[in-house]
């Protein structure tokens, strides 16, 4: 009768454990889709796209075409031009917007200073205002700066920290104890010392955390580089992806979605690269918790 009453138990946990993975796999299969399509609508032809355009499998085969077309950009401005300037915008934001978060946090959640509490309510507050309000006052400010139609411009709206990022590392302070501090205080370090010495080690998880954050926002943003640029060779990927569709003449669809696949692949090696870190904040905010 044991054995009997154990070998149900096994055979009901093995059915139970692959109709786990049956669900897992057609769930993973549903959200990577759109992913696959677009990977195989790039090799298919221009004209064959949106006959079958459930199949993934291309019937055909324009992959050679597509990438070539679509690398040779548009309006004489290869598409490596509009590559390099969303990685430099991309990276200058993402380095400049983290470092003045980590600033931000680090004086809101470790140094007294006159309404702090008041200031850091103003930081929070600003999460609920849409940034698509800053972009008006923003371009009368780069315009009369005279750097609209230049890289900078895409660059400082990011450069001085996101509230959300402020706030994500200020909780993660908060549950660092203040006798680090203290020691280090009595050991000589100054506050940039115990900031990058001793805390940031313990908060790098964060920082990555809201580093691939940034990274995505900025890289994949298409409002503001709308507002700010009209010299096409300053022009940021999503923009130069959405001059391949006009409606007066030709769309090159082919071009299109092989170069919306090439986009893609810094934002996935960044993830792949950096995934490590998101893993090991969230087992540290766990044991911390």
């Amino acid at each position: 009768m044991n054995n009997k009453k154990t070998g149900s138990i096994r055979s009901k946990k093995k059915r139970e454990a692959a109709r786990f993975h049956i669900g897992a796999i057609l769930l993973s299969f549903i959200m990577v889709y759109p992913l696959l399509w677009l990977v195989a609508s790039s090799f298919k032809s221009n004209d064959t796209i949106f006959i079958d355009s459930y199949s993934l499998i291309p019937k055909v085969w324009d992959a050679v075409k597509n990438y070539t077309t679509g690398w040779e950009g548009i309006g004489g401005v290869p598409f490596g031009r509009f590559m390099w300037n969303s990685l430099v915008v991309t990276v200058a934001g993402t380095v400049c917007g983290v470092f003045s978060a980590l600033l931000a946090a680090y004086a809101f959640s470790r140094i007294e200073f006159a309404f702090s509490k008041f200031w850091f309510g103003c930081v929070i507050v600003t999460l609920m205002i849409p940034s698509q309000v800053m972009v008006v006052p923003q371009f009368i400010i780069m315009e009369k700066l005279g750097i609209t139609n230049t890289k900078l411009a895409l660059i400082l709206p990011w450069a001085f920290g996101s509230a959300f990022f402020i706030f994500l590392m200020v909780q993660f302070f908060r549950g660092i104890p203040r006798e680090l501090d203290e020691a280090a205080e009595i050991d000589g370090c100054g506050k940039f010392g115990i900031l990058f010495k001793i805390l940031f080690p313990v908060v790098r998880p964060t920082v990555v955390t809201c580093s691939i954050f940034s990274f995505y926002w900025i890289w994949q943003d298409f409002f503001q580089p709308l507002i700010f640029m009209s010299d096409i060779r300053e022009f940021t990927v999503p923009l130069a992806l959405n001059m391949y569709l006009d409606p007066n003449s030709f769309n090159n669809y082919g071009g299109l979605f092989a170069m919306s696949f090439v986009s893609l692949i810094p934002i996935i090696l960044f993830f792949i690269i950096f995934q490590k870190y998101i893993v090991e904040g969230i087992a540290m905010d766990g044991i911390k918790g």
